[in-house]
């Protein structure tokens, strides 16, 4: 809160309203591989290095999909401090299917981020392909040469890259269903989801192991096991920075 100064009143300091936010470590997440001895040496290429980065892509989806979850989660939230905003619903019921719509709902959110003060950097959409390339195959202003001189992807790409001075990220992990499975926390009715707006203050990540790799030869079993893992949490920060794009 700012205030004027009256000359030579005694300035206290005001205090500032907060409040806490607990987000809680998940179980171990692993994702794991057997490799027999056997088929490792009849096999005329490595395959350790490329299952290595196949455990680790499974890691990572998981996240991104927890990450998803919750900021869609945070979008539905009540404000986490008494003064400022809760998260934005926009209702759109062509925005799957029709790309103006879509588009139009965008910059609704990014309003909507403006009002309340939502820093307008760092701001990302993230859609699932099918709307992606609704976007880019668009008729639209949104890739012509002559609305975006500097350029904004085109057909012959296949790229879109900002809407509204938004980053626009294209992903599966984007749910679109009922997540009933996993840490509670990131459960929920996602079936009508058709985008997600945030800034990256909406979601916070505590970490208490990170991401490692481990391999053991078993005698007994004559092969090799690998196993990646990390142990984190994931929870709601600041709903005022997630909208939720739905169709009802």
């Amino acid at each position: 809160m700012a205030e004027y100064h009256t000359p030579g009143a005694e300035i206290l300091g005001a205090a500032i309203n907060h409040a806490e936010r607990v987000i809680s470590i998940d179980s171990l997440l692993i994702s794991h591989v057997f490799m027999a001895s056997i088929d490792e040496a009849m096999n005329h290429y490595d395959v350790r290095g490329p299952y290595s980065r196949q455990l680790g892509a499974a890691l990572a989806r998981t996240f991104d999909k927890n990450i998803a979850q919750v900021g869609l989660l945070a979008a539905r939230s009540a404000a986490t401090v008494t003064g400022l905003s809760g998260g934005t619903v926009i209702t759109d019921a062509d925005a799957l299917t029709n790309a103006d719509s879509l588009i139009a709902s965008i910059f609704d959110a990014a309003q909507a981020l403006d009002e309340k003060d939502v820093p307008d950097t760092e701001r990302s959409v993230f859609l699932k392909p099918d709307q992606y390339y609704l976007l880019v195959n668009s008729s639209s202003k949104l890739i012509s040469v002559e609305y975006n001189p500097g350029g904004n992807g085109s057909i012959s790409s296949g790229r879109v890259f900002r809407v509204a001075g938004m980053d626009i990220v294209k992903t599966n992990n984007l749910p679109q269903a009922i997540v009933n499975t996993g840490p509670a926390a990131y459960q929920g009715d996602f079936t009508t989801v058709a985008a997600l707006v945030m800034n990256r203050s909406a979601v916070g990540t505590v970490k208490l192991l990170d991401l490692a790799l481990e391999s053991e030869y078993d005698i007994r079993r004559q092969g090799t096991l690998m196993v990646a893992k990390y142990a984190m949490g994931h929870g709601i920060v600041r709903p005022e920075s997630a909208v939720e794009i739905k169709t009802a």
